[in-house]
């Protein structure tokens, strides 16, 4: 019996040493598993940024530890008593494959989820690495070219990719190889916006290939009325204008103040800067661009000329030079007009060729300027004005010009055509003035077509090609009972005779007073803005004078000015730019 119970307790003994065995061995094998496990998961945190290794349960309301071994090496007396429970309760299974007691603390297909996402972002970043890199090594003249030939909406949606592309687009040399191509699409920017009562300073342009319409805001312009826009390639110059001084931003003509600053906007950057000043305050002024030689000097041509009145003229088509070859009458004509020791206006053979042959070979060379006219207007008291300026854009100043003569009339408007710049009075009068030269011309046709005196003479200049648009009186055509109608026209002047031709009737009865008519190229576009039923209506027109036709069409009708005051018929202005 003694023997039987030694055997036993031998026994036990021996199943006690190979239990311990076993659990030294497989703590062992537990902590090699486990640093191979950390050299891996360091390798997938470098990757992922995160480890997906299983999490270890501890038992029943003993929560949830992340990396926590299941042995006694832990110094934890109660290992058994909690695995045994936890033993009891519920036989678990690892996920990863490995046959060990940390317990998987994800739901069933979480893990699987969370590791689809994460793959996910791993293949998003090494697309947008790939992509990164391809910009990278793509040349920037290959850019270039892909950028310029985009539409105006997508290169401005393109310069938020990145501050390169940004950058890229914005270069004197991307700019000039945008004005030199031929993706180029017309759009109107119509200035002098007046809602609720205030100038609201935005700008709404219209792209015309698109018919699309969109807003740029200008609070540099809210409060600023009154004023005018010409377009100098692809820049945008607001010259002069009134404020109030007593209602900030109304309209209001009861007290206010007549600026003579002006203001360049780019449409291609969407950026302003300010020009130099003008010597004279003006509101309204008639403007004019003209693209002169590079050799052209602005003090040379008007410094001396400024106080004299033009006596040149051409009646009936044909000049009187031609008419006295000897030139009798024009020196005994500017003998009356001048005092005899004053430098003559009109140059000798001479000069004359010299001044010839010195624009030609400027015009050979290709090399040019641009130059912009005021003349005309309404002064600091709200006095028509007779006086002129010029501005230099290379040199940034303005310089006076020769005035025109008091029984000219008040300028209604003005375009330049062949290098001259014609303007229209309110009496019918018709001059010229010459940019290289620097003086007026007197210019009579033989009739003036008739118009409506309420409504005033509008000039544009296409193709080389002088044109007016006025308001008449449509008879009845013979008809009995059928009423006259107003209609307007619009004419040709041919510059060889001086003769005017009808060329093409606007379709849209004349209910605004004070429309604007642009030209670009061999476009004439035109916008007309009137209240009726107490409602804001406008509508935008284009005519191609290359069309043998000339027919009028609509580019867009009440887009824009339903949100619009009344006043804004008679504050707006409008440009054209090919961008």
């Amino acid at each position: 019996m003694f023997s039987e119970s030694v055997s036993e307790e031998a026994l036990r003994q021996d199943f006690e040493t190979l239990t311990v065995s076993k659990r030294l061995v497989r703590s062992v094998s537990q902590k090699l598993r486990k640093k191979n496990h950390r050299g891996e998961g360091g390798e997938e945190d470098k990757v992922r940024g995160v480890s997906l290794k299983c999490l270890t349960l501890y038992g029943r309301g003993g929560g949830c530890k992340v990396g926590a071994d299941t042995g006694e090496e832990l110094g934890d007396p109660s290992y058994r008593r909690r695995s045994s429970v936890s033993e009891e309760g519920k036989v678990y299974k690892s996920i990863c494959g490995i046959e060990d007691n940390n317990f998987d603390c994800f739901s069933y297909g979480v893990r699987e989820k969370f590791w689809k996402k994460n793959n996910r972002k791993d293949l998003d970043l090494e697309e947008s690495v790939r992509n990164s890199r391809m910009h990278i090594f793509l040349p920037d003249d290959i850019l270039e070219m892909c950028l310029v030939r985009l539409p105006l909406t997508s290169l401005m949606n393109a310069r938020l990719v990145c501050k390169k592309w940004r950058h890229l687009t914005t270069t004197p040399r991307f700019l000039q190889m945008r004005r030199e191509g031929s993706c180029q699409k017309p759009w109107l920017f119509l200035f002098g916006a007046v809602k609720d009562g205030y100038c609201s300073g935005e700008i709404h342009a219209l792209d015309v290939s698109q018919d699309q319409w969109h807003r740029i805001s200008a609070d540099i312009l809210r409060g600023r009325f009154m004023f005018s826009v010409a377009s100098m390639q692809d820049d945008i110059y607001i010259v002069g204008g009134c404020s109030s001084l007593t209602n900030f931003g109304r309209v209001d003509r009861s007290s206010f103040k007549t600026h003579k600053g002006v203001l360049v906007f780019s449409p291609l950057t969407k950026s302003w800067r300010k020009a130099s000043s003008m010597k004279f305050a003006r509101s309204m002024p008639i403007l004019g661009i003209s693209e002169v030689c590079s050799d052209f000097s602005v003090i040379q041509s008007h410094q001396n000329r400024h106080d004299r009145q033009f006596p040149r003229s051409r009646v009936g088509g044909v000049s009187d030079v031609y008419e006295d070859p000897h030139r009798l009458s024009l020196r005994r004509q500017y003998r009356n007009a001048f005092d005899e020791n004053g430098p003559s206006l009109l140059p000798n053979r001479r000069s004359y060729k010299f001044i010839r042959q010195r624009s030609e070979q400027a015009n050979m060379k290709c090399c040019k300027r641009f130059v912009l006219i005021a003349v005309g207007g309404l002064g600091s008291w709200d006095e028509p004005l007779n006086s002129g300026e010029i501005y230099d854009s290379l040199s940034n100043k303005w310089t006076e010009i020769q005035k025109l003569p008091i029984d000219f009339g008040v300028v209604c408007a003005g375009v330049v055509c062949n290098g001259m710049f014609y303007v229209c009075s309110e009496n019918d009068k018709l001059a010229g003035y010459d940019i290289e030269r620097g003086f007026w011309i007197g210019i009579q046709t033989s009739a003036f077509p008739p118009h409506v005196h309420e409504y005033y003479p509008k000039l544009v200049s296409c193709n080389g090609s002088l044109f007016l648009l006025s308001v008449s009186w449509c008879e009845g055509d013979g008809q009995i009972g059928r009423r006259n109608k107003a209609v307007r026209k619009l004419w040709e002047l041919d510059l060889m005779y001086l003769t005017w031709t009808e060329v093409s009737v606007h379709p849209d009865a004349p209910m605004d007073w004070n429309p604007v008519f642009v030209a670009d190229r061999n476009l004439i576009f035109g916008v007309e803005m009137f209240k009726i039923f107490g409602q804001v209506l406008d509508f935008f027109t284009v005519c191609d004078v290359s069309d043998v036709e000339m027919n009028w069409s609509h580019i867009s009708r009440n887009h824009m000015a339903h949100e619009l005051d009344a006043s804004s018929c008679m504050t707006k202005t409008m440009a054209v730019l090919h961008l």
